[in-house]
């Protein structure tokens, strides 16, 4: 005769043992994506929104928000390229070369534009500098966390 305990733990084990099953082997865990994904969320958002309400003139805030879009594309880019490189995927040394520049210049560019920027206070161009950052992580995160399940998948 089996106790009520022992059938819960058994029903327990049951659950662990399939959430285990669905993750493969060498998949992020379901928490490390939503941090991925909530962490460019709040970088961009955050950013976002500090741009709609900034006081500047709206071809500064073009200005900006072409950096921000740039940056994560340029980000993105590398961070697959770099990826395709180290799994012997080729790669041609004009799109890596370009990757890098690219991102080098989106860094650049928003640098530059903040430090020149005489209408932000210090408080805002520090906020800007963190959102541009943070987003640019978590765009890189996320592609990676997108091609790790992929091939995890693909691995079955």
């Amino acid at each position: 005769m089996t106790n009520k305990s022992e059938v819960v733990v058994d029903k327990e084990k049951q659950t662990d043992l399939k959430m285990k099953e669905e993750r493969k082997d060498g998949e992020p865990t379901a928490a490390f994506k939503g941090a991925a994904w909530a962490a460019l969320l709040v970088g961009v958002s955050g950013y976002l929104i500090g741009l709609f309400n900034a006081t500047m003139e709206l071809n500064e805030k073009g200005y900006y928000f072409a950096i921000l879009i740039f940056g994560l594309y340029s980000a993105i880019s590398l961070q697959k390229a770099v990826r395709d490189k180290d799994e012997g995927i080729p790669v041609t040394s004009i799109y890596y070369g370009i990757s890098w520049l690219a991102l080098i210049i989106a860094v650049s560019l928003m640098g530059i534009g903040l430090f020149n920027a005489e209408s932000i206070v210090l408080s805002e161009k520090g906020f800007y500098g963190m959102a541009f950052v943070l987003s640019l992580f978590a765009a890189i995160t996320i592609q990676k966390n997108i091609r790790d399940t992929q091939i995890a998948r693909e691995r079955g």
